[in-house]
């Protein structure tokens, strides 16, 4: 993989990931104000990483969906008006973003958009109560990796493979939360992909490194309830199925599988 050598990769906060080479990065789901979160997912549970660039360095936001903890509407207006900045989404949610004073270049899906040595991708996923959500893949020479949101497990993962994989890192929620909200009739079914099924994707995936997001962050019982152990889980997990799974810190960098 010494073609990538120049790509970093970072894990942001909660389900927020950074993708930078040279002048030019690439954050998806990325957060720095969480006043929109406290009725539902409460507040975090520790300080928020820094998502400041570099001086010099273009960021380009992406957005799996709308929910307040993917889409921080203040930081993505703020990206939106940078000096060489710029908002991406998936089509049927550029409007919504509009009128929260976000302007956003749209893509459709499986549409390829270059940026620097980047090219952004949205494909399949899933949310828990049927909102418009996509996954973000992102391209450079010798990596591609794909950024999953908060999706439920689905039936699009073998599709996702064949016509996109291998990955070399899939960012993967692993909370399994259990989530209540006035109006929804409550289930026993988890709003996330538990740390198992995490792994089991990774596994479709064909993916290289599997990192654990979406987890550990909030905990707001009995709205938003993280199930137990779910990085211990996810560690053992992907131990048994041979796969390379890491869970590291906010703001920490995340290490690619080294050959055998």
């Amino acid at each position: 993989m010494s073609s990538a050598e120049t790509v970093t990769l970072r894990r942001l906060a909660w389900a927020g990931v950074e993708v930078a080479a040279g002048d030019v990065r690439i954050v998806i789901d990325a957060i720095r104000n969480t006043e929109d979160l406290a009725g539902f997912q409460g507040q975090p549970r520790r300080p928020l990483p820094s998502i400041d660039a570099a001086p010099g360095v273009r960021t380009h936001a992406f957005v799996t969906h709308l929910h307040p903890d993917h889409c921080d509407r203040k930081l993505l207006a703020e990206v939106a008006a940078s000096d060489g900045g710029s908002v991406g989404c998936h089509t049927p949610i550029v409007d919504v973003l509009g009128g929260m004073g976000v302007t956003a270049v749209p893509q459709e899906m499986g549409e390829r958009r270059k940026i620097g040595p980047f090219t952004t991708i949205p494909v399949a996923s899933h949310d828990w109560r049927g909102d418009d959500q996509v996954a973000w893949i992102v391209e450079a020479p010798g990596l591609r990796v794909i950024h999953f949101g908060d999706t439920i497990w689905h039936g699009m993962w073998w599709s996702i493979a064949r016509d996109y994989g291998p990955f070399d890192v899939a960012f993967l929620p692993i909370a399994g939360v259990m989530a209540r909200r006035e109006g929804l009739t409550p289930t026993n079914q988890p709003a996330t992909l538990t740390p198992e099924q995490a792994v089991e994707a990774a596994v479709v995936l064909q993916a290289s490194t599997a990192c654990a997001i979406h987890y550990d962050l909030f905990n707001n019982p009995p709205y938003y309830t993280e199930q137990h152990d779910v990085r211990g889980r996810f560690l053992r997990a992907a131990r048994a199925r041979g796969i390379h799974g890491i869970a590291p810190g906010d703001g920490k960098p995340v290490p690619l599988a080294t050959a055998a």
